[in-house]
């Protein structure tokens, strides 16, 4: 790399006179000088610049192509919305013409509907109440069974002693045993 750089440095230091050279002073550069760079730069920057060129124009012409596209789906987009703009005009046209009549029957029916809706939701809610209430009573109910009989069979249980006990289970078993001959 340094005897490139040693290369172009001491292209200045050739002497101009009686010999042919690149005169590295960019203002006292004359015109062949220039005329050759130029053509070194057509020359080679032709094609370069053409490929830029064709890539710019093709760049270009995809978007017109592309908004030319867009442009059509627009203008049908466009066509659609006014057709359906169109219908729903005469639709409107039609809902008026035909009054306020359907729309009177449809809020009766609406009221209506919604008053058995309410009417059914009141008695379902009454029914809902009255078995909760049930549910409740039937829960007291085995709840002070249940502290009644653990009272009884305490108060039984304190106050048999083992005979009594044992007359209590014969008199049932006898008991027992006349209902079963009954049913024979």
């Amino acid at each position: 790399m340094k005897n490139i750089t040693d290369f172009f440095v001491s292209l200045g230091y050739w002497p101009s006179a009686g010999s042919f050279g690149f005169n590295t002073d960019i203002l006292a550069t004359n015109l062949i000088n220039l005329s050759i760079v130029l053509g070194v730069l057509i020359f080679f920057g032709k094609g370069v610049l053409n490929d830029l060129l064709d890539n710019r124009k093709q760049k270009i012409l995809s978007t017109i192509q592309n908004s030319e596209e867009l442009r059509k789906g627009a203008i049908e987009q466009l066509e659609r919305a006014r057709a359906r703009l169109r219908k729903v005009e005469i639709e409107a046209d039609e809902y008026r013409i035909n009054g306020y009549s359907d729309i009177e029957r449809e809020k009766v029916n609406l009221i209506n509907a919604t008053s058995d809706s309410l009417e059914r939701l009141e008695n379902y809610k009454n029914e809902t109440l009255h078995f909760e209430q049930q549910r409740a009573i039937n829960q007291v109910r085995q709840r002070v069974f249940q502290q009644a009989l653990q009272g009884a069979l305490g108060t039984l249980n304190s106050c048999l002693n083992k005979e009594l006990h044992f007359r209590t289970i014969s008199a049932n078993i006898s008991t027992l045993g006349a209902m079963e001959k009954i049913t024979d």
